[in-house]
């Protein structure tokens, strides 16, 4: 079932992305190509301020021109592990800094053309502070009930993949719904 790499094709060097047009020998013997984007992986993190509510960012999204409800998130930087950037972003995005960070799961959002894992962790005891957005990101803070969040979701107002992912995982796998407990 596995493809064997012929050769390597980078047709372009971003700072966020690289896209690729590899050859590739399919199980059969029969060449062909495989476009990909490669990307070093991003961490997300459901953050709650307490029991009841979370932190969400709103922002305008180019590729779909339209502004989203997400959870945290952002790109891991070369030598940087998941939670540190999970870490980074949290402070960065929202000005919070937890004092527990908790993996909750990992995926692949688009396995079929990126290269891109997806880390989420879940943030507890979160410490205000002041946020510091990259100098392109353009963002505000939205506090919201987790019930809420999870109606947003079903409902279709939150259409990002990742916070959708986060929040019916955590209502639905999570040992307790109360965070404090586990």
């Amino acid at each position: 079932m596995t493809e064997k790499l012929v050769k390597k094709n980078k047709i372009y060097c971003g700072s966020a992305v690289d896209f690729f047009c590899d050859e590739v020998e399919l199980p059969n013997g029969a060449v062909t190509k495989r476009e990909y984007l490669g990307h070093l992986g991003a961490s997300a993190i459901l953050s709650f301020v307490d029991k009841k509510n979370i932190v969400l960012v709103k922002q305008y999204r180019y590729p779909i021109n339209q502004i989203t409800y997400e959870i945290p998130a952002g790109k891991i930087d070369k030598g940087e592990t998941p939670i540190k950037c999970a870490q980074r972003e949290l402070k960065e995005e929202t000005g919070y800094k937890a004092k527990r960070l908790e993996a909750l799961l990992s995926f692949y959002p688009t396995a079929a053309f990126s290269t891109e894992i997806l880390y989420i962790f879940v943030a507890f005891d979160l410490e205000d502070g002041e946020e510091s957005p990259d100098e392109d990101e353009f963002l505000s803070k939205e506090i919201v009930s987790f019930e809420n969040a999870v109606k947003m979701a079903k409902n279709g107002k939150i259409k990002d993949s990742k916070t959708i992912v986060a929040l019916l995982y955590f209502e639905n796998m999570s040992p307790s719904k109360d965070p404090w407990f586990c």
